[in-house]
């Protein structure tokens, strides 16, 4: 009886800590007007909480397609503000950014889901807690805590997590609105305001809609057999292409076109590669489409990809090369991508490939050219770029 006693105490003063913590913060954010000062104090305060060495606070960045180190604590020199996480759902934290659930591990070395990065070997990283910091349903970031040693985050762990991540989004709101109040006395034109509380809001619902399928997919991937799982990890990489392309809508231009060149770079830092085996190239010229042409382009990109990275190398592995120019044909722009692997006659998989990439190439009015050989593979997509000014 006295051992419960003693537990129910040190439970019960565990949380009398959580709860002094989270008053404190909410107090720092109604007073700070530096969000990097109060995430800064956010992860230290976590630490302190829950008496773990490790926490950082990851951001999204569209453009680069992962997540920043933006703060954190225990981490060694040049890790926080230069480490970036993948968002894939391998990745513990992806995991939790792309389905706005938390992620718990309690062996990342015994799990055969998840993946640990670099940063987590690096620090004999193994037990992690990962929860969302969501903006309207949408996830904004990350916040994670980590543990060297193996342990178990109980449910009020999880909520406390929870409830720290609730107030980051109450300060990220409070900072968005202050940006925006600046740009408005900036002179930004009332139009130009319009359309980007538009395009915001139409980003918000498509990733919440993007972020509950990939959250089903998720649940239901666990207990199907290796073909529905390899089905389930390509529908995922198609919906995070998808998602990825509506990212790069610009909240300035009310025309709905993306960057192609923005877009391939993002594509390319979202693949899951084997370690070290596989590298990827982006070289392109400057090339807008609307988003209609956007995604077609891009499942092109992520297919021809996709099947170089599973087919296509040894394991000595190789390279990969994703190319978009204007073409030598006034008005035309071609993508090409490019292995030096062992040739198309090697690899398995290509005929249902081969028949997405032609039907989504005439989505585009696209042509579609192939060469194989011994020293790789070659597919040319020959288009007419469209923006909606030239619909």
């Amino acid at each position: 009886m006295a051992g419960r006693s003693d537990r129910e105490a040190a439970d019960a003063e565990l949380l009398r800590q959580h709860r002094r913590v989270l008053v404190d913060l909410a107090r720092f954010a109604s007073a700070s007007f530096d969000f990097q000062s109060f995430i800064d104090d956010a992860v230290a305060r976590v630490a302190s909480a829950i008496e773990i060495d490790h926490v950082k606070l990851l951001r999204y960045r569209a453009r680069h397609a992962d997540l920043l180190l933006e703060a954190g604590v225990g981490w060694k020199p040049g890790v926080v503000g230069h480490a970036a996480f993948a968002t894939d759902l391998a990745s513990p934290v992806g995991r939790a950014f792309q389905t706005g659930l938390p992620v718990t591990i309690e062996d990342v070395s015994k799990t055969e889901d998840f993946r640990a990065s670099e940063v987590l070997r690096n620090h004999g990283i193994i037990s992690l807690l990962n929860v969302p910091i969501l903006l309207d349903g949408a996830a904004w970031g990350v916040i994670e805590v980590d543990s060297s040693v193996k342990r178990r985050f109980n449910d009020d762990t999880v909520s406390f997590m929870l409830a720290v991540a609730s107030i980051v989004s109450l300060v990220i709101r409070r900072t968005d609105a202050q940006t925006a109040q600046q740009a408005s006395l900036a002179a930004l034109a009332k139009e130009a305001q319009r359309r980007e509380l538009l395009l915001r809001e139409m980003q918000h619902r498509v990733k919440n809609n993007f972020q509950t399928i990939l959250g089903l997919i998720s649940l239901r991937r666990s207990t199907a057999v290796k073909e529905g799982r390899t089905l389930a990890d390509s529908i995922s990489d198609a919906i995070m292409a998808i998602s990825l392309a509506h990212a790069q809508l610009s909240p300035e231009r009310s025309d709905e076109v993306v960057d192609l060149a923005e877009y391939l770079r993002a594509l390319s830092a979202s693949f899951v590669i084997p370690i070290g085996s596989v590298t990827i190239e982006v070289v392109s010229d400057a090339v807008s489409v609307s988003i209609e042409q956007a995604v077609p382009i891009g499942l092109i990109a992520n297919e021809l990809v996709t099947n170089s990275i599973k087919h296509a190398f040894g394991p000595e592995g190789g390279a990969i090369r994703i190319e978009l120019h204007t073409s030598s044909r006034p008005g035309y722009a071609t993508l090409v991508v490019s292995d030096n692997g062992r040739g198309i006659s090697e690899t398995t998989g290509q005929g249902s490939g081969q028949t997405l990439i032609r039907a989504l190439a005439d989505q585009v009015g696209g042509e579609v050219s192939q060469s194989s050989s011994r020293g790789g593979t070659t597919t040319t997509v020959t288009f007419v770029p469209r923006t909606m000014s030239s619909r």
